[in-house]
């Protein structure tokens, strides 16, 4: 029998019609000799019925032998008539739900064990642990859940293939294998049995080769990248994970915004049939900061934060006093009309969240009370500062206030943690919303407070923005970000030798340094390389977040555990030492080559 529609291809049109339908037996049930089957396939589910009474006599033991070994989950094939379910049994959730399909023959094609979970569509709080899921990673794909996610994904992928096509885009795929750099994550190494000793690196990105397809006249590429990072798993992080990278040459920066703006907009559409509004809303490194708390601010909700360290300047409280000597701040942030929602008790649980998860020094309140603004320290502020914060908060009657205090940028991602939190908890953080936004006027450089040292705010490629020994010199970098995660960076690059290197240098490199980590990539620099620049965005990410996962680990095929483990085959495992001995390892380890961490059996 071969298949000719899919589990959740037929409809009412193909009543009277053969059909034989292929896929795995979801539930199965016998009615007093009629047997019923929910047999499933990625496209939907469709009821079988076999019935002794509309089957050819002949036919009857034959058939009933077969289906008695369907054993949940076993791979079947099943022939019949397509005909209209007995009025008061369809299912109208069901796109399949109005027919069903009479058996006149059946085939088991592999029976399956007893499942170690239930396949079936789960209510919320009833699927198995995570790590079980990914034991048997193989069975969660069965689940409806899961195979929409892996579709919405493709459909997602395809469409910006399409719309980057239409652009001139070309595809490229650049090597897995390269060298280790100094710069990012860590690097997983690969040993090369040819060049005993000598390591391959996996890319943690396809930054530099693509930036060597502009210099080669690639004016347009794009890539869905797999790249690789030996950090810390999270919900928004695998050692593995996808990327949509793209490089543009003879740009600037609204260029590149406007092109990843007139892709999302199509993929929106494809998705949706509606339009998304664009231009997305733009707004600056600092000014995220001290509105949001963050430099991917979730601009869904409000609980923005306000600058109070002028009005309380001169408090006499001594904890501000002490904290604005320093050269920190002092901000604040009105839960308005939800303030009654929050009561002493509540509002201690806060104080204890931002010294334990915020990692804050403390947390300030007020309430707005007959006109003024109470609390337990009011009486060490002076009427006419705190009618300046009352003023500065917007605060009306009841309305309560928290104050935060401490180093510029600390207190406020503290805060923007507190934030969150308090979001949360009153249900101001909108489930069917999708806020996209540019972070911009990024600097050039981090420097570290005590040491002096520069790093580079997103990499030492981005294209300065003025002269790089200033002190607050910006980078043409920018971020886009969706309800508060970092999608994706980009910028314009640096495509002058002369200010690569000294850019490298700005940052703690020496000369020997540059010369051996990057001196093919400024080489190729001083032939002719074109202004460029491109971004890339985590396609596992934006996945998630259109679907409301959790986790990516949801979006993604085959991922790794918390741990970055695979549970699926059990990697990473041990090497055997003659695999270790071809790739002369072991020979290696015992002349003094240091290794690092690989596993390596003495």
């Amino acid at each position: 029998m071969r298949r000719t529609d899919t589990c959740g291809g037929l409809r009412s049109s193909d009543i009277g019609r053969r059909a034989c339908l292929q896929g795995w037996v979801r539930f199965s049930r016998d009615h007093g000799g009629v047997a019923f089957v929910d047999l499933a396939d990625r496209y939907g589910i469709t009821q079988v019925v076999f019935d002794p009474e509309d089957t050819a006599e002949a036919d009857v033991d034959r058939i009933a032998g077969v289906m008695g070994t369907f054993a949940r989950e076993s791979a079947v094939s099943v022939e019949g008539i397509v005909r209209r379910r007995v009025e008061g049994t369809d299912d109208a959730r069901n796109p399949t739900g109005e027919v069903e399909l009479l058996v006149t023959d059946a085939v088991l094609l592999n029976r399956s064990a007893s499942p170690p979970f239930e396949i079936g569509d789960q209510k919320e709080g009833v699927l198995p642990n995570e790590d079980t899921r990914m034991r048997y990673r193989y069975l969660d794909l069965r689940r409806t859940e899961m195979v929409g996610a892996l579709a919405f994904r493709s459909r997602v992928v395809h469409l910006m293939r399409q719309y980057l096509e239409r652009n001139s885009f070309l595809e490229v795929e650049t090597p897995m294998l390269g060298r280790s750099t100094p710069e990012g994550a860590r690097d997983y190494v690969v040993p090369s049995r040819r060049h005993p000793g000598k390591f391959y690196a996996l890319p943690q990105s396809p930054q530099l080769f693509k930036q060597m397809l502009m210099v080669g006249g690639i004016d347009r590429y794009y890539q869905i990248a797999r790249c690789f990072r030996d950090e810390d798993s999270r919900k928004d992080r695998q050692p593995e994970f996808t990327q949509i990278d793209m490089e543009m040459s003879f740009v600037d920066t609204e260029d590149i915004l406007g092109t990843v703006e007139g892709m999302i907009a199509a993929v929106w559409e494809g998705l949706y049939g509606t339009e998304l509004e664009t231009p997305f809303p733009r707004i600056g490194y600092r000014e995220a900061i001290e509105r949001f708390g963050s430099d991917k601010p979730d601009m869904r909700y409000g609980l923005e934060f306000v600058k109070l360290t002028e009005v309380v300047r001169d408090a006499p409280y001594e904890i501000f006093k002490r904290i604005i000597g320093a050269g920190g701040i002092v901000a604040g942030i009105n839960l308005g009309d939800r303030s009654s929602e929050v009561g002493r008790n509540e509002v201690d649980r806060y104080i204890q969240f931002a010294k334990d998860k915020a990692k804050l020094g403390g947390l300030t309140w007020m309430r707005c009370e007959d006109g003024v603004l109470t609390s337990n320290i009011a009486k060490y502020f002076t009427p006419g500062i705190l009618e300046g914060i009352k003023q500065a908060l917007k605060a009306e009657e009841g309305d309560l206030v928290f104050l935060i205090a401490g180093p510029w940028k600390a207190t406020y991602e503290g805060g923007g943690i507190l934030r969150r939190r308090i979001a949360e908890d009153l249900g101001l953080v909108p489930d069917d919303v999708f806020q996209f936004s540019w972070l911009v006027d990024c600097p050039m450089f981090e420097v570290d407070p005590v040491s002096g040292k520069h790093d580079a705010f997103h990499h030492p490629f981005v294209l300065p923005e003025g002269d790089i020994d200033a002190k607050d010199v910006g980078g043409a970098c920018f971020d886009i970000c969706l309800n508060g995660n970092e999608l994706g960076s980009g910028s314009l690059r640096i495509h002058d030798a002369g200010l690569q290197r000294a850019v490298l240098k700005k940052i703690g490199m020496s000369d020997e340094e540059i010369e051996r980590d990057f001196g093919w990539f400024i080489e190729a620099l001083g032939y002719g390389a074109p202004p460029h620049g491109g971004i890339a965005m985590g396609v596992d990410r934006l996945i998630a977040i259109l679907l409301g996962r959790d986790t990516i680990r949801d979006v993604i095929a085959f991922p790794k555990n918390k741990k970055a483990v695979s549970l699926l085959d059990n990697s990473p495992e041990r090497i055997d030492d003659g695999k270790l001995e071809e790739l002369q390892l072991l020979s290696l380890a015992a002349d003094g080559l240091d290794l690092g961490d690989f596993d390596i059996d003495e």
